[in-house]
């Protein structure tokens, strides 16, 4: 059943699923809902194929920019940055904010080999620059990799006189955007404050 094993190994690939969880998901399919399996064979094959990253913001999109950064109901001078795609969702949903996103797509890690280059902080730099930005919201995670970066991109837009927030209020120190509650993400967003 080679097949059938290297499914389950390819599921845990997924963050939280593990071998037990992959082993459901492959009977399942195969067992109960091959048509979904199917489907969900086709849209998996599609979305790699044709999702790409936003080439203002750099948020997963299948045209060369997002609908967010396409908007013109947006406001360019508020611009939120966040560590993920699900990030920019969980933001979407829970609040009420009408400015625009920069994803870093993960975090800066040197232990990791994740430095300033693979965040895109040039890309971001040069948004700064531009004087279009006239506030800065800092959403990455509650981590000590997150605050790090947070202070790095604080560091980097000190010297174009842009204001710096910080979320806060109700997102737990480790805890991660995409699995705060809406209520907590909304009071967080609300509640941001100068960033120091």
């Amino acid at each position: 059943m080679a097949l059938v094993d290297g499914l389950i190994r390819e599921l845990q690939r997924l963050p939280g699923v593990g071998p037990k969880s992959a082993r459901r998901m492959t009977y399942h399919l195969l067992v109960h809902d091959r048509d979904g399996a199917k489907q969900l064979a086709q849209l998996m094959r599609q979305a790699a194929e044709e999702v790409g990253h936003c080439q203002l913001c750099r948020n997963l999109t299948e045209q060369p920019l997002c609908d967010i950064c396409s908007s013109g109901k947006r406001n360019p001078a508020q611009l939120c940055v966040v560590e993920s795609a699900a990030d920019v969702q969980a933001i979407e949903s829970a609040t009420d904010y009408q400015g625009r996103y920069f994803v870093l797509m993960g975090h800066l890690s040197p232990l990791d080999g994740v430095g300033p280059e693979e965040l895109g902080m040039e890309q971001l730099e040069q948004r700064f620059r531009s004087g279009e930005v006239k506030e800065l919201v800092l959403a990455t995670n509650a981590t000590l990799e997150g605050n790090v970066t947070a202070q790095y991109i604080a560091t980097l837009a000190e010297p174009n006189q842009i204001n710096v927030t910080r979320i806060a209020h109700g997102v737990p120190m480790g805890g991660e955007l995409e699995f705060v509650d809406g209520h907590t993400l909304r009071a967080a967003f609300s509640s941001r404050r100068e960033f120091d």
